[in-house]
């Protein structure tokens, strides 16, 4: 395929951005000037309202979503706190190796990856593990597209006195919530996600009170989340290391066709309407999902591999790009999946003209279903 040929990412981001998102980062900004800075003062303002407004403050971390999921492990839990981990995916048992590698105390809550996590199994966990102080738990786990129940686990978090770090990686910005509705103290996404920026950085929208208890808990200097949240507040918007200059201000421009499109649950209806149209038209060509639907996001969708020994993913994914469309391997252990996202800058009519160039790919591939 030629690289100049535009293609459509159907993945849980990098994603498709649009051509208006792409064109703000064509201007330089420098990372000490005013101007500059206060357009990063009034990102974080707009995360904070995006998340429901309230007694909520917003820090930017450099680099990928994980490089703020381990900053908030490492920088929020004190140096004798204990977390509880949900681990039913491939970023659930990221958060357990963070815990590790970061010497942090904690119990893990393990599950089948293809199964949502059981607010009362948490619950039972809390009961019998004296001592847990936060529980962390990613909301829509993008190894399989499964969806788990977070404002329940966050009324369990609330009865037990818990702090709950909810890694919204996939879902904030394309998944209707407030920070209050799903009782998070601490809510961690990145740019590129359903916000439909560019990867550069991720934020942590933030509890005020209970984050400013944090000063000198940070188990990294680059990563110190506190130290990053001061500089922003003290500074009006200056980072304490280089920023991601042009990687902000396309998330400005990306922020300002979230409220043009009418915010996240116009949003949220785009997404969901491009997945109807995506599983009801992979299941009549024959392919079948493999979350129940009762568990299924509209983020990401995982369907089985076809029975036909003339399937290959690599074969498929390449006559698949061959038409623009750029699919995702699985990630999970017991099953051979791939993952078709509906996030980004991708339409119903984008689905609808996928589906037909799927057929046309296992024409190609000899492939019957």
């Amino acid at each position: 395929m030629d690289n100049d040929i535009p293609y459509l990412l159907l993945t849980p981001g990098p994603l498709t951005t649009s051509r208006t998102v792409k064109q703000a980062m064509m201007r330089d900004y420098c990372t000490w000037d005013d101007d500059y800075n206060a357009i990063v003062s009034d990102v974080r303002r707009r995360l904070v309202a995006l998340a429901g407004g309230g007694n909520y403050t917003a820090v930017l971390m450099q680099g990928s979503g994980t490089f703020s999921v381990e900053a908030t492990l490492g920088s929020v839990v004190p140096p004798d706190g204990k977390l509880l981990l949900v681990d039913n995916g491939a970023y659930g048992h990221r958060l357990v190796e963070i815990a590790e590698r970061l010497n942090i105390d904690h119990v893990v809550v393990s599950l089948p990856e293809i199964q949502a996590a059981d607010p009362s199994g948490i619950e039972e966990t809390l009961a019998a593990e004296p001592g847990i102080t936060h529980i962390a738990m990613v909301h829509c786990e993008t190894t399989t597209g499964l969806l788990n129940p977070a404002a329940e686990v966050g009324k369990i978090a609330r009865k037990h006195g818990a702090t709950y770090i909810l890694d919204a990686m996939s879902s904030f910005g394309g998944v209707p919530m407030t920070m209050e509705d799903v009782g998070a103290h601490y809510l961690i996404s990145s740019a590129n996600k359903c916000i439909q920026g560019v990867p550069g950085f991720g934020f942590v929208i933030a509890h005020r009170p209970t984050f400013e208890q944090t000063r000198g808990w940070a188990r990294s200097l680059s990563l110190d989340l506190f130290d990053q949240w001061q500089t922003m507040e003290s500074g009006g918007g200056k980072w304490r290391y280089t920023s991601p200059t042009h990687t902000v201000r396309a998330f400005v421009q990306a922020l300002d066709e979230l409220d043009e499109e009418g915010g996240i649950k116009a949003r949220s209806k785009r997404y969901a309407e491009n997945h109807r149209l995506l599983v009801e038209g992979m299941q009549r060509i024959g392919f079948r999902t493999l979350i129940a639907p009762e568990h299924q996001s509209h983020i990401i969708t995982s369907f089985l591999y076809p029975d036909d020994a003339k399937f290959t993913f690599d074969a498929f994914y390449k006559a698949m790009k061959a038409r623009r469309f750029v699919l995702y391997p699985g990630k999970i252990s017991n099953a051979d999946t791939f993952r078709i996202g509906n996030i980004g800058h991708v339409f119903p009519d984008d689905i609808r003209l996928l589906l037909k160039c799927v057929d046309e790919a296992l024409e190609e591939m000899g492939v019957r279903i």
